[in-house]
C-alpha cells in the first residue's frame, strides 16, 4: 500500500479518474460518523470536498446516523447549500423538541425531517444519489440482533433512501420507535458502529478517510444507572437485540478508534481541540453555525492541497 489518502487523492483528481474508470486498484473510502447533533461538524467537513471536486475521487461514502444525512447531501451535491440547516432555528426547532417529550411524542422528529425539510423545504436530489457512481452505503443497527446493517443493497428509489435515511437516525427513545425496512426492525447506527471504519474494511477498503464528530480529547462513557434502568425498558419492548451494544458502547468505540487507529492508510479530520462540545439535541444557533464553520476550516487545512490551486478562502 504505496499511497497515503492525501496522494491518492491528488493521484485521481490529476488522472480526472471516476469509479469504473481508475488507474489503480485502491478502495478509497469516505467514513462520515454520527452524532446526531455532533454532525453539524461533519456536514462542514463534506463542505471542502464538494468544493474542491473530491467526491468523484471516492469509490463508497459509508454513514452512521447524521452522518448518513451529511453523506447523502454530498452525494447529490448540495453539501454547501443546504448546510445552513443546522443552525436554522425552524427545521432544528421543529426537529428537535423537548417539549414533546412531555405529550410522550418523540424528542426528534426524523420523520418531519425526511419527508417534509427534505422533500418540501430543502429538497434532497434522491435520484442523484441513485444516479451517482459512488455508492451510499447508510449504515443501521438491527433491533433484533444489534448487528450493523449496511443498506446499500436495499436503496432502489427515493422511498427506500428517505427510510434508511429515517433508520440510520432512529435514536432509543429519542426517536420514538424502530424504523421498518425491508422486512427488518432498525434502530440508530451510533449502537453497533458510529464510526461505519468495520463494514468498509469488510467490504475491502484499503484506504480511508474519515469525517470525525468528537475531538481527538473527547471520550464517551458508559451509560448512568438511571440511563440504564430507563433504557431497558424500552430495548425489552422496542430492540432487545440492541441493548449490550447500547451498554457497550464506550468499548465498540474503543475498537473503532484502534481500528482507524492501525489502518495503514488513514486520514482523520477531527473537530479542532477547544471547539464546542456538542449534545445531541443541541439546537442554539451560534453553536451549531460555529460548528460547521470549524468543520469546514478543519477539512478544508486537510484537503486544499488535492487540487493544483487554492480556492479562496482555502489556506496557502
Amino acid at each position: 500500500m504505496t499511497h497515503t489518502v492525501l496522494q491518492l487523492l491528488r493521484d485521481r483528481k490529476r488522472q480526472g479518474s471516476t469509479p469504473g474508470h481508475r488507474e489503480d486498484d485502491a478502495r478509497l473510502v469516505l467514513l462520515i460518523e454520527g452524532g446526531s447533533s455532533r454532525g453539524a461538524y461533519s456536514s462542514g467537513m463534506t463542505v471542502p470536498i464538494e468544493r474542491l471536486g473530491l467526491l468523484p475521487m471516492f469509490d463508497a461514502v459509508y454513514g452512521s446516523s447524521a452522518g448518513a444525512l451529511n453523506a447523502a447531501w454530498l452525494l447529490c451535491g448540495r453539501a454547501e447549500s443546504t448546510m445552513h440547516a443546522w443552525w436554522d432555528p425552524v427545521v432544528m426547532g421543529t426537529t428537535i423538541s423537548l417539549r414533546r417529550a412531555l405529550r410522550l411524542r418523540p424528542v426528534v422528529d426524523t420523520k418531519f425531517l425526511v419527508h417534509t425539510v427534505y422533500t418540501e423545504i430543502m429538497p434532497m436530489g434522491f435520484q442523484q444519489i441513485l444516479d451517482n457512481p459512488v455508492e451510499f452505503h447508510p449504515i443501521a443497527t438491527d433491533a433484533r440482533t444489534g448487528q450493523a446493517v449496511d443498506l446499500h443493497p436495499r436503496l432502489r428509489d427515493q422511498a427506500d433512501i428517505q427510510a434508511a435515511l429515517r433508520a440510520s437516525t432512529a435514536m432509543p427513545i429519542l426517536a420514538g420507535e424502530p424504523v421498518e425496512f425491508d422486512g427488518r426492525s432498525l434502530v440508530d447506527a451510533g449502537l453497533s458502529e458510529a464510526i461505519p471504519v468495520r463494514t468498509a474494511l469488510a467490504q475491502g477498503a484499503t484506504h480511508i478517510l474519515a469525517l470525525r464528530t468528537r475531538r481527538a480529547n473527547e471520550t464517551s462513557t458508559p451509560p448512568s444507572l438511571g440511563e440504564r434502568l430507563l433504557a431497558s425498558r424500552w430495548f425489552a419492548r422496542n430492540a432487545p437485540g440492541a441493548l449490550q451494544p447500547w451498554l457497550r458502547g464506550d468499548l465498540i468505540r474503543a475498537e473503532e478508534e484502534r481500528l482507524l487507529a492501525s489502518h495503514p492508510a488513514t486520514l482523520q479530520i477531527r473537530p479542532p481541540l477547544g471547539s464546542a462540545r456538542i449534545g445531541r439535541t443541541e439546537r442554539r444557533p451560534h453553536l451549531l453555525r460555529a460548528a460547521v464553520e470549524a468543520g469546514r476550516q478543519a477539512a478544508m487545512a486537510e484537503l486544499a492541497g488535492c487540487v493544483e490551486e487554492p480556492l479562496p478562502g482555502s489556506p496557502r
